[in-house]
Protein backbone atom coordinates (compact mmCIF):
# COMPACT_ATOMS: atom_id res chain seq x y z
CA UNK A 1 0.00 0.00 0.00
CA UNK A 2 2.85 2.37 0.84
CA UNK A 3 4.48 1.80 -2.56
CA UNK A 4 1.17 2.62 -4.26
CA UNK A 5 1.13 6.01 -2.50
CA UNK A 6 4.68 6.71 -3.61
CA UNK A 7 3.79 5.75 -7.18
CA UNK A 8 0.71 8.01 -7.15
CA UNK A 9 2.73 10.89 -5.68
CA UNK A 10 5.39 10.47 -8.36
CA UNK A 11 2.70 10.41 -11.04
CA UNK A 12 1.14 13.59 -9.64
CA UNK A 13 4.49 15.37 -9.68
CA UNK A 14 5.09 14.30 -13.28
CA UNK A 15 1.61 15.44 -14.37
CA UNK A 16 1.84 18.81 -12.68
CA UNK A 17 5.34 19.48 -13.99
CA UNK A 18 4.28 18.47 -17.50
CA UNK A 19 1.26 20.77 -17.53
CA UNK A 20 2.91 23.64 -15.66
CA UNK A 21 6.59 23.45 -16.59
CA UNK A 22 9.21 24.53 -14.07
CA UNK A 23 10.74 26.73 -16.73
CA UNK A 24 7.63 28.44 -18.07
CA UNK A 25 9.66 30.38 -20.65
CA UNK A 26 10.72 27.15 -22.36
CA UNK A 27 7.15 26.32 -23.41
CA UNK A 28 5.40 29.70 -23.24
CA UNK A 29 3.85 31.13 -26.36
CA UNK A 30 4.85 34.58 -27.51
CA UNK A 31 2.36 37.43 -27.33
CA UNK A 32 1.94 37.35 -31.11
CA UNK A 33 1.26 33.60 -31.05
CA UNK A 34 -1.25 33.91 -28.20
CA UNK A 35 -3.01 36.75 -30.03
CA UNK A 36 -3.27 34.71 -33.24
CA UNK A 37 -4.32 31.52 -31.44
CA UNK A 38 -6.89 33.46 -29.37
CA UNK A 39 -8.44 35.07 -32.46
CA UNK A 40 -8.54 31.71 -34.26
CA UNK A 41 -10.18 30.02 -31.25
CA UNK A 42 -12.84 32.74 -31.02
CA UNK A 43 -13.53 32.41 -34.75
CA UNK A 44 -14.07 28.66 -34.29
CA UNK A 45 -16.40 29.28 -31.34
CA UNK A 46 -18.41 31.92 -33.23
CA UNK A 47 -18.83 29.57 -36.19
CA UNK A 48 -20.34 26.96 -33.83
CA UNK A 49 -22.42 29.13 -31.49
CA UNK A 50 -24.90 31.93 -32.16
CA UNK A 51 -25.07 32.46 -28.39
CA UNK A 52 -21.32 33.14 -28.20
CA UNK A 53 -21.66 35.76 -30.94
CA UNK A 54 -24.53 37.40 -29.03
CA UNK A 55 -22.54 37.45 -25.77
CA UNK A 56 -19.53 38.90 -27.62
CA UNK A 57 -21.59 41.91 -28.73
CA UNK A 58 -22.40 42.81 -25.10
CA UNK A 59 -19.19 41.67 -23.36
CA UNK A 60 -16.82 44.26 -21.92
CA UNK A 61 -13.92 41.84 -22.49
CA UNK A 62 -13.30 38.24 -23.58
CA UNK A 63 -10.64 36.04 -22.01
CA UNK A 64 -9.89 33.13 -24.30
CA UNK A 65 -7.70 30.13 -23.59
CA UNK A 66 -7.06 28.61 -27.04
CA UNK A 67 -5.67 25.36 -25.63
CA UNK A 68 -5.99 23.93 -22.15
CA UNK A 69 -4.43 20.52 -21.60
CA UNK A 70 -5.87 18.19 -18.98
CA UNK A 71 -4.45 14.79 -17.98
CA UNK A 72 -4.86 12.48 -15.06
CA UNK A 73 -4.75 9.06 -13.55
CA UNK A 74 -6.20 9.22 -10.03
CA UNK A 75 -4.42 12.60 -9.74
CA UNK A 76 -4.89 15.13 -12.51
CA UNK A 77 -3.86 18.57 -13.60
CA UNK A 78 -4.80 21.06 -16.28
CA UNK A 79 -3.18 24.20 -17.60
CA UNK A 80 -2.92 26.63 -20.48
CA UNK A 81 -2.32 30.24 -21.48
CA UNK A 82 -4.77 32.81 -22.78
CA UNK A 83 -5.29 36.34 -23.98
CA UNK A 84 -7.74 39.04 -22.87
CA UNK A 85 -9.43 40.93 -25.71
CA UNK A 86 -11.04 44.30 -24.99
CA UNK A 87 -12.97 45.73 -27.95
CA UNK A 88 -11.27 43.11 -30.16
CA UNK A 89 -7.72 44.12 -29.17
CA UNK A 90 -5.38 42.00 -27.01
CA UNK A 91 -4.65 43.81 -23.73
CA UNK A 92 -3.27 41.22 -21.26
CA UNK A 93 -2.20 37.59 -20.94
CA UNK A 94 -3.15 34.96 -18.40
CA UNK A 95 -2.47 31.36 -17.40
CA UNK A 96 -4.97 28.91 -15.98
CA UNK A 97 -4.14 25.91 -13.83
CA UNK A 98 -5.82 23.37 -11.59
CA UNK A 99 -5.16 20.06 -9.89
CA UNK A 100 -7.70 17.37 -9.08
CA UNK A 101 -7.88 14.12 -7.17
CA UNK A 102 -10.29 11.22 -7.55
CA UNK A 103 -11.42 8.60 -9.98
CA UNK A 104 -10.09 9.81 -13.34
CA UNK A 105 -7.96 8.56 -16.19
CA UNK A 106 -7.11 10.00 -19.58
CA UNK A 107 -6.10 13.18 -21.27
CA UNK A 108 -7.64 15.86 -23.42
CA UNK A 109 -7.26 19.36 -24.73
CA UNK A 110 -9.99 21.96 -25.08
CA UNK A 111 -10.56 25.69 -25.39
CA UNK A 112 -12.38 28.07 -23.08
CA UNK A 113 -13.77 31.54 -23.67
CA UNK A 114 -14.86 33.67 -20.72
CA UNK A 115 -17.16 36.56 -21.63
CA UNK A 116 -16.81 39.28 -18.96
CA UNK A 117 -20.13 41.07 -19.15
CA UNK A 118 -19.58 44.08 -16.92
CA UNK A 119 -16.88 46.49 -15.78
CA UNK A 120 -16.88 44.97 -12.29
CA UNK A 121 -15.81 41.55 -13.66
CA UNK A 122 -13.07 43.14 -15.79
CA UNK A 123 -11.80 45.16 -12.79
CA UNK A 124 -11.79 42.04 -10.60
CA UNK A 125 -9.72 40.12 -13.14
CA UNK A 126 -7.34 43.05 -13.56
CA UNK A 127 -6.85 43.76 -9.85
CA UNK A 128 -6.85 40.25 -8.37
CA UNK A 129 -3.62 38.48 -7.62
CA UNK A 130 -4.92 35.30 -9.19
CA UNK A 131 -8.63 34.65 -9.66
CA UNK A 132 -9.78 31.35 -8.18
CA UNK A 133 -12.89 30.36 -10.14
CA UNK A 134 -15.70 29.97 -7.65
CA UNK A 135 -14.75 33.16 -5.82
CA UNK A 136 -15.27 36.69 -7.06
CA UNK A 137 -17.53 37.29 -10.08
CA UNK A 138 -20.32 34.79 -10.72
CA UNK A 139 -19.54 32.40 -13.58
CA UNK A 140 -22.14 30.53 -15.64
CA UNK A 141 -20.84 27.70 -17.83
CA UNK A 142 -22.75 27.48 -21.10
CA UNK A 143 -23.37 23.88 -22.13
CA UNK A 144 -23.59 23.86 -25.91
CA UNK A 145 -25.78 20.78 -25.72
CA UNK A 146 -28.60 22.74 -24.08
CA UNK A 147 -30.70 25.24 -25.98
CA UNK A 148 -31.44 28.52 -24.23
CA UNK A 149 -32.50 31.79 -25.75
CA UNK A 150 -30.52 34.83 -24.67
CA UNK A 151 -32.20 38.18 -24.17
CA UNK A 152 -31.06 41.37 -22.49
CA UNK A 153 -32.73 40.20 -19.28
CA UNK A 154 -30.84 36.88 -19.24
CA UNK A 155 -27.48 38.68 -19.55
CA UNK A 156 -27.44 39.29 -15.80
CA UNK A 157 -24.38 37.30 -14.72
CA UNK A 158 -20.81 38.60 -14.48
CA UNK A 159 -19.09 35.97 -16.62
CA UNK A 160 -20.28 33.39 -19.15
CA UNK A 161 -17.87 30.53 -19.89
CA UNK A 162 -17.93 28.52 -23.11
CA UNK A 163 -15.93 25.27 -23.30
CA UNK A 164 -15.36 24.12 -26.89
CA UNK A 165 -13.08 22.15 -29.20
CA UNK A 166 -12.68 19.12 -26.94
CA UNK A 167 -10.18 16.51 -28.15
CA UNK A 168 -9.17 13.40 -26.24
CA UNK A 169 -10.66 10.95 -23.79
CA UNK A 170 -11.43 12.37 -20.37
CA UNK A 171 -14.73 13.42 -18.86
CA UNK A 172 -15.37 16.93 -17.62
CA UNK A 173 -14.34 20.41 -18.70
CA UNK A 174 -14.98 22.17 -15.42
CA UNK A 175 -13.42 25.45 -14.34
CA UNK A 176 -14.32 25.13 -10.67
CA UNK A 177 -11.12 25.19 -8.64
CA UNK A 178 -9.06 26.65 -11.49
CA UNK A 179 -6.87 29.64 -10.82
CA UNK A 180 -6.34 32.35 -13.42
CA UNK A 181 -3.21 34.47 -13.02
CA UNK A 182 -1.85 37.34 -15.12
CA UNK A 183 1.44 36.71 -16.94
CA UNK A 184 3.79 38.94 -18.92
CA UNK A 185 4.29 38.52 -22.66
Amino acid sequence: MNSLRHWLLALAIILVSTLNPISQKASAATAAQLNADGQAALSRLYSQSDRARRYARDARAILVFPKIVKAGFMVGAQGGEGVLFVHGRPTAYYKIGAASFGLQAGGQSFSYALFLMNDSAVRYLDRSDGWAIGSGPSVVVIDQGKAMSTTSTTLAKDVYAFPFGQKGLMAGLGLEGSKITRIRR
